[in-house]
């Protein structure tokens, strides 16, 4: 008669780790390589306007950007207002911003910096006519106004 005996002892390998390190080194690269670092906070609201012939800018490191719209806390009330780089600023401040970016760059470059204006599509005119005078001010005559595509 034969007899079934339960094999005793079984034991499940364990995980081979051994290439760990090289998975764990391929996650760094990848999220190296697809991150972009946000230099600018905005700290107001900013929906661009709509437009049917747009360009790409060529090279966006020439750029310095202007940012008009409402500010996103309500606490500081439902008027557009300027913002360079990460702070509120007033119309006053603008000629001190151009030349600050044109400091930062090299000699080389500044005949080609580009003042971008990132306007909100609710903000009124006037504001963005008051920026476009204290640039022309500054010297700053290339001016570029972004929107995105649609009619």
């Amino acid at each position: 008669m034969a007899r079934f005996k339960k094999k005793g002892g079984r034991t499940v390998p364990g995980i081979n780790t051994g290439s760990m390190s090289d998975i764990i080194f391929m996650f760094l690269f990848f999220f190296m390589v697809i991150t972009t670092i946000r230099e600018v906070t905005l700290q107001v609201k900013l929906v661009p306007p709509m437009a049917t012939e747009i360009q790409k800018l060529e090279k966006k490191s020439l750029v310095s950007y202007i940012y008009i719209g409402q500010p996103r806390k309500s606490v500081l009330g439902n008027e557009s207002r300027i913002q360079l780089n990460n702070a509120f600023a007033s119309v006053g401040d603008i000629q001190a911003f151009v030349q600050s970016e044109r400091a930062s760059r090299d000699e080389s470059e500044k005949n080609f910096i580009t003042t971008a204006l990132k306007v909100d599509m609710e903000t009124r005119m006037g504001v963005v006519t008051d920026v476009k005078q204290e640039l022309r001010k500054a010297g700053a005559f290339k001016i570029n106004y972004s929107t995105r595509k649609g009619c």
